[in-house]
Order: structure tokens, then C-alpha cells, then sequence
């Protein structure tokens, strides 16, 4: 599939920004998706609801590398992996999310979700960084 890995720099150190967004429960506060519906626990997995149905959000466990990864099972029944990560970038903090290009997405798709990822990277880094 075809990536595009999205970055966003934020000054704040990486393990403090890692520390204070790893929990699925902060997702809602940058992530734009998320924000738009509700976001249940139910133990092993997260389900949100949403305008297309019921999605459920595998996370990856808190860990010493800064790796969110997590995967979102549509209603459909496609699952995506969503590679997330925070890592140093001098004093501060890189966050980079990689977008895999979905089989028949089209550019115009394409183009519009790593806008989406944009928005929310940058929101992450008004909201997360440095005051």
C-alpha cells in the first residue's frame, strides 16, 4: 500500500508529551474523529460510535519507545493500522503518524484524509506543546 507519514514538531519533551497522550481516554482532545463521538472502554478494546456505526479501537499499551500504534475496525469489517509515534527531536518532540493508502481509495481521498491527519497534528501540538 501507499504511505504518507505525517509529522508534526512540538516543543515539549517527548517523554512528557508521550506521558500526558498515550491513554486512549486523551485521543478525543486532538483527535477529530474521535471528538465526534463517544469513546467506551470495554476492557480489551475502545468502541466509538460514530455517523457510519460502530467502530472498535485496538491500542497499543503505554511502553518506553513513544509507539501509539493502534488499529480501528470499520463496520464493515476492514481493519486499519494506524502507525503513531512520539519520539525526541532535540529538546522538544517529533509525532508522526503514518496514513496507508486503503485498496480503491481514491487520490482525492487520499489527499483529503492526510489533511484530516494535518489538522489533528496540529492540533495536538496547540493543545500539547509548550505555553
Amino acid at each position: 500500500m501507499e504511505t504518507q507519514t505525517i509529522t508534526v514538531s512540538i516543543a515539549r519533551d517527548w517523554r512528557e508529551l508521550y506521558d500526558a497522550i498515550w491513554r486512549p481516554d486523551v485521543f478525543p482532545t486532538w483527535a477529530s474523529g474521535l471528538a465526534q463521538s463517544t469513546l467506551e472502554d470495554m476492557g480489551d478494546h475502545w468502541r466509538a460510535r460514530g455517523p457510519e456505526g460502530d467502530v472498535t479501537i485496538r491500542f497499543t499499551a503505554q511502553n518506553a519507545f513513544g509507539v501509539m500504534d493502534h488499529r480501528v475496525a470499520l463496520p464493515n469489517g476492514d481493519e486499519v493500522y494506524v502507525p503513531l509515534r512520539v519520539y525526541q527531536n532535540g529538546a522538544g518532540a517529533e509525532v508522526a503518524l503514518t496514513l496507508f493508502r486503503q485498496p480503491g481509495m481514491s487520490d482525492e481521498k487520499f489527499a483529503a484524509d492526510a489533511d484530516w491527519v494535518r489538522r489533528d497534528l496540529a492540533a495536538l501540538a496547540t493543545r500539547y506543546g509548550k505555553r
